[in-house]
């Protein structure tokens, strides 16, 4: 890392050690802060969870591996390469599709490089190669722009959105700001299953491919130009080479540790009090909690920059209904990533997102089997099944639980989905299989990471909750209070809880440059 120590020997306090907070202290660290993470829970994670039970050990959090060159500039920054830190496997397919089999459609194995998807695209849809070409030369150049213009930008200052060479692009950009993600593709491509996979990042950004802007269609260019990856052992490999960066650092880490508020002085943060009834002080205090929690319960209201009534005019992301199978028998008709595309693709959408949420039936649903590429994660002679339904941000759906015991709304539409699984896939019998069995609903969001209103992954990506317009990584009214994680800029992944740690420590460092921090000559 670049020798700006701005911490020198300060002292920080992070609340929160999702991977957001971890990264945080190991670059706080490393500029000089004597950082203590403080984390409620008793493990280290946030949301990028991990639960094991009789030999199974499931990821309940992020599960592809995507942007992998800003997983490698975080490493660089703290003197490592993602090689040293992780073992990464390449997964090919990429990830496979089924749809409703009233419509007769095969299943398609989608398979990264230009040459395999532009091959695949054209031998359903005559022509559309060609279009998926052009298509993902925008997609390659809108996600240039965003890694290099908007992403790594505090927006303290609009100097970068004044740049020359990006008001010249405006001409270009203009249509993907304000068109949808959904419109975007329906004007290129007409088949159902092609649509579906180029508007499904959508819910990866928390929102609705009709709610998002196109300039979203960046996303594409991940999986199907750049590739999918996968850490073996899981994602639970990330958090703990990002808490070993932090430790190296010189960060203190602490679990079982609840913060109940951030304590201030003359109007400053500093420091924060607990729930055990310490009072801890700081010259600095991050929060990588959730960012509603931290604003209407941790602070009081004449210092929140966020208060009740802004968030009641934003959109979370959906809900999540997580279904975790230990499966005894091979389950070969899954790949690593599956995804299962309902006909009703709207009408599910406005399900979620719409004047009157309920959970869709059948629902468009995302099936994750990492023991198709990972010996660890299961038992000898078993499989590994996680299961993502997204539902409303609706903590009233009920909390889940193992065997069956959760909530009967919740475990209801947990045997919708495990059937729709067996029907769609032709895998009889997979419940009656199923020797483990956890479900995970909106009310566990809110009750284990202080979700608001139990949303799976943060503030959606509209327009209006996007680049300068999304909540910034300091408070307006409390010096010495920065935020990291899904709700602030730049938004939801791991890829983005990561730049969110840089830009704490950009904005400590007075850089307002629109890129990435230098890395080190060399590493």
């Amino acid at each position: 890392m670049t020798a700006v120590r701005t911490g020198a020997g300060r002292g920080a306090i992070v609340i929160g050690g999702g991977v957001a907070g971890l990264a945080t202290a190991a670059l706080l660290g490393a500029d000089g802060w004597h950082v203590r993470v403080l984390e409620a829970r008793d493990e280290l994670g946030g949301r990028a969870g991990s639960w094991e039970r009789d030999g199974f050990r499931f990821d309940t959090g992020p599960s592809w591996y995507l942007m992998p060159e800003v997983f490698e500039h975080f490493f660089r920054l703290l003197g490592t390469t993602a090689a040293r830190e992780l073992d990464l496997v390449p997964l090919d397919p990429a990830y496979r599709v089924y749809s409703d089999p009233a419509t007769g459609a095969e299943p398609l194995d989608v398979h990264s490089g230009r040459a395999a998807a532009t091959a695949l695209f054209e031998s359903v849809e005559p022509g559309a190669g060609a279009r998926l070409s052009r298509y993902l030369d925008s997609a390659a150049d809108a996600y240039e722009l965003a890694t290099t213009r908007f992403l790594y930008d505090t927006y303290e200052t609009t100097a970068g959105l004044r740049d020359p060479a990006l008001v010249k692009r405006m001409p270009q950009l203009a249509p993907l700001l304000t068109r949808t993600l959904a419109s975007h593709v329906e004007r290129r491509f007409a088949d159902p299953r092609l649509r579906q996979i180029l508007q499904y990042p959508a819910v990866f950004l928390g929102g609705s491919p009709y709610g998002v802007p196109s300039l979203y269609h960046l996303m594409s260019h991940l999986d199907l130009d750049d590739g999918v990856l996968y850490p073996r052992g899981g994602f639970v490999e990330v958090v703990r080479a990002v808490a070993r960066l932090a430790e190296a650092s010189g960060a203190v880490i602490e679990t079982g540790a609840r913060v109940t508020g951030i304590a201030t002085t003359g109007g400053r943060a500093s420091g924060v009090v607990l729930a055990d009834g310490r009072r801890l002080p700081a010259d600095l205090v991050v929060s990588g909690a959730d960012l509603h929690h931290t604003e209407t319960e941790l602070l009081p209201h004449d210092q929140q920059s966020y208060p009740e009534r802004w968030w009641r005019r934003r959109t979370p992301s959906p809900g999540a209904l997580l279904v975790l199978l230990g499966v005894e028998g091979d389950v070969p008709q899954l790949a690593h990533h599956t995804l299962l595309f309902a006909n009703g693709w709207r009408s599910g959408f406005d399900d979620i997102f719409g004047s009157r949420p309920r959970v869709p039936d059948p629902a468009s649903l995302y099936v994750c089997r990492p023991s198709a590429t990972d010996s660890t994660v299961a038992p000898a002679g078993h499989e590994n099944l996680f299961v993502l339904v997204p539902v409303p941000a609706d903590t009233s759906l009920g909390r889940g639980g193992e065997q069956g015991g959760g909530d009967p709304r919740i475990e209801g539409a947990a045997d919708r989905a495990i059937r729709q699984i067996e029907d769609w896939c032709a895998i009889p019998g997979l419940k009656k299989r199923a020797v483990v069995r956890r479900t995970i609903g909106p009310a566990d969001f809110a009750a284990e990471f202080g979700a608001w209103r139990g949303n799976a992954l943060g503030l959606a990506h509209t327009l209006g909750q996007s680049a300068v317009f999304r909540p910034r990584n300091a408070s307006r009214k409390v010096p010495g209070l920065a935020y990291a994680g899904s709700s602030t800029l730049p938004g939801i992944g791991l890829p983005m809880c990561l730049i969110s740690a840089e830009l704490v420590v950009k904005r400590l460092r007075g850089d307002r440059s629109p890129g990435p921090i230098a890395e080190p000559a060399r590493v």
